[in-house]
């Protein structure tokens, strides 16, 4: 009985230490894998091409949001004022120069010239009957039988008449130019921007009636804080980078400013100034957009790598730099903004002068070999 109860003691006691020992053995397995993955030979080696990242000193920029506006726009009214009777055109519609946009009530226009005309036919009568006065007086004076005080008269009746013909052909052609505005015309090709105005609506002089804005040319008009325009010593000519807010994709374009005003404003103490903006193909920027213009303040220490040697992995951007043994070492780095030339700019990650890898998508092992491509 007693010898029973020490052998089931010694098993009790003995029974533990089996998944003790093999836990430990699996373990010893596993570390044994690991040093043999790691032995069993390095990374595999990569391809790309090489850039270096260049240093350089680049401007110290300041930001100013402003609107994009067409490089031509104009606000289409009439002289007539009458009814409109038609309208031949739609918001958004492309127009010619010349082409009708709005026809008005043209009785009011014709009645004005048919009274001018009247009165340009009794002038020239007039200076009939005047003329035939005039010579016959001149006659008279030959042959002693009218005084020099009736020639003068009848000479100034003539005139008088004269000049009242050519102020009647003036009236009638102010009076045919209303009457043309009564089909109101595209001043240059463009788009319809604004439709101010419908069918039985009354034009009158100075009333906006149609808005049309250049299809081709697109300005940024920006307001200037004197402060910085006077750092930034701005000038017809200049060149300045500009983004726009709704197409971030293409980045920074060139802009040059085409007008800025001598002097700031009283009230506001800003400079108005208008920024061309090179045309993009492919692109059609809308007028009434919001953008930036980056204007120079002074100048500072950057880094610059091209588009293609930033790699977004996990929410960090990465670059891949290749060291002097030729291996491939990943960097987390912070960009800015895009430069004109394309470049993109670090703000922290690289110190200028590595050679950074272009064209990867992933990133490699570290310590992976870097084969440098043509």
């Amino acid at each position: 009985m007693e010898l029973r109860s020490r052998f089931a003691t010694h098993s009790l006691l003995a029974a533990p230490l089996v998944p003790i020992a093999m836990s430990a053995m699996i373990a010893m397995t596993a570390c044994g894998g690991h040093e043999a993955a790691e032995s069993s030979g390095e990374p595999p080696a990569v391809s790309a091409r090489i850039a270096v990242a260049e240093r350089l000193a680049a401007d110290r920029r300041t930001e100013i949001a402003g609107t994009v506006v067409a490089e031509k726009s104009a606000v289409v009214s009439s002289r007539v004022m009458a009814m409109v009777t038609a309208v031949h055109v739609e918001l958004g519609d492309e127009v010619r120069a010349g082409q009708p946009l709005l026809s008005i009530d043209p009785s009011a226009a014709d009645g004005q010239v048919a009274q001018a005309r009247g009165a340009l036919a009794q002038a020239e009568a007039a200076l009939t009957l005047a003329r035939r006065n005039y010579e016959r007086y001149q006659g008279l004076a030959a042959t002693q039988s009218a005084s020099e005080l009736e020639v003068d008269v009848a000479r100034t009746q003539f005139e008088q008449a004269a000049g009242a013909v050519e102020q009647a052909k003036g009236a009638v052609a102010a009076a045919a130019s209303v009457a043309r505005d009564s089909r109101v015309v595209a001043p240059f090709a463009g788009r319809v921007s604004a439709r101010l105005v419908e069918v039985g609506d009354l034009a009158a002089p100075g009333r906006p009636l149609v808005t049309i804005e250049s299809r081709a040319g697109r300005r940024l008009l920006v307001s200037v804080p004197e402060s910085v325009a006077q750092v930034a010593g701005l000038a017809p000519g200049d060149p300045i980078a500009v983004r726009l807010d709704a197409q971030p994709a293409l980045g920074e374009i060139v802009g040059r400013i085409a007008e800025i005003s001598p002097g700031p404003d009283p009230s506001t103490h800003v400079y108005s100034a208008k920024i061309d903006l090179a045309p993009v193909p492919g692109v059609q920027i809308a007028a009434g957009s919001a953008g930036r213009a980056f204007l120079p303040v002074g100048r500072r220490d950057t880094v610059r790598v091209p588009r293609e040697a930033l790699i977004e992995s996990g929410g960090l951007t990465l670059v891949v730099v290749r060291d002097e043994d030729g291996r491939a070492r990943s960097r987390v780095v912070t960009t800015g903004g895009v430069a004109v030339d394309g470049r993109v700019e670090i703000l922290s990650g690289l110190a200028g002068g590595e050679a950074v890898a272009l064209g990867l998508t992933l990133a490699p092992a570290a310590g992976a070999a870097l084969e440098v491509l043509p």
